[in-house]
C-alpha cells in the first residue's frame, strides 16, 4: 500500500488507487474541495513535494492553465489516484479559510 505523507502530520497507508482528495480528508486534515470532486475549483489544490502523482488528465490540464503564478508541482488532490508514495502540501483547508469542505467527492 502506498504511504501518503501530509506536511505537517504523521504518514499514513492508503489503498493503492484512492483518490488523493479523499486520503487527505480520512487521514484528519479538513482540505477544501467545493467542486466535488470536479476538477472546477481548484481549491483542492497540493504541491506534490516528493512521488510521482501520475500524469496530469486532459480535465486538471484546462482548468490549472487557467490559474496564474502556480508552481509546476501544484495539482488537483480530486484528479490523482495513488499509485505509489507520495509527500503533499495542502494548500486550503476548510479551518484555515472559515468555509465549509463542500460535498465529498466520489471515490
Amino acid at each position: 500500500m502506498p504511504r501518503l505523507t501530509i506536511e505537517n502530520h504523521p504518514p499514513v497507508e492508503i489503498p493503492a488507487g484512492k483518490k488523493l482528495v479523499l486520503a487527505i480528508e480520512d487521514a484528519g486534515v479538513d482540505i477544501l474541495h467545493r467542486c466535488g470532486g470536479n476538477a472546477r475549483c481548484t481549491t483542492c489544490r497540493v504541491v506534490i513535494l516528493d512521488g510521482d502523482p501520475g500524469p496530469m488528465l486532459p480535465a486538471e490540464q484546462e482548468r490549472l492553465a487557467r490559474e496564474t503564478g502556480l508552481e509546476p508541482n501544484v495539482r488537483l488532490s480530486c484528479q490523482i489516484r495513488v499509485q505509489s508514495d507520495l509527500s503533499v502540501r495542502v494548500l486550503r483547508t476548510s479551518s484555515a479559510t472559515g468555509l465549509p469542505a463542500g460535498p465529498r467527492p466520489e471515490d
